[in-house]
């Protein structure tokens, strides 16, 4: 049987880029989204033996990347700092290839979604099953498929809208 190390390590390879992927919807920065992707991981290490298989493992990760994310949000309202995180975007945007400006735009449109839009649209873009994305989300598959069409449409409005600018 392989050491908890072994686990930890093979768990992280598979589960860490989508990961960041989310965390970077919800911080706007490469930095921050580092952070929270080393405090989810840290989380998932702390607690790996109370995970009991009754769902996949990349759910459970998934829910405790989510809520490091929102709780990063709370603190960073209280703060006051969700000014700069467009400042940011805007900065990082310059250094970016045509392409990377594309993406960045995306996760610029991505940022200004609601919370529960904001996890639905990175679990679609990490290409995470709809029946895993809805049981993530606390929703019906059926239910879970008119959300995602209504937040394609609502991100290409704001895609557009700041491709314009």
């Amino acid at each position: 049987m392989p050491n908890k190390e072994a686990v930890f390590k093979q768990i992280f390879e598979a589960n860490s880029k989508k990961i960041f992927h989310l965390c970077l919807g919800y911080a706007g920065d490469d930095d921050a989204a580092n952070d929270l992707l080393q405090e989810t991981f840290l989380k998932v290490w702390q607690n790996l033996d109370k995970f009991r298989n009754q769902a996949m493992i990349s759910t459970w990760i998934y829910r405790i990347a989510v809520n490091t994310c929102l709780t990063y949000l709370r603190s960073e309202k209280r703060q006051g700092k969700e000014e700069l995180t467009p400042l940011i975007a805007d900065t990082q945007k310059e250094e970016f290839s045509e392409k990377n400006e594309q993406v960045a735009l995306l996760y610029k449109c991505i940022s200004k979604l609601e919370e529960s839009e904001r996890i639905i649209i990175t679990m679609v873009l990490d290409e995470l099953p709809y029946p895993e994305i809805a049981d993530i989300s606390g929703i019906s598959e059926g239910n879970l498929r008119v959300k995602i069409y209504r937040i394609k449409q609502k991100l290409t409005d704001l895609y557009n809208h700041y491709e314009r600018l």
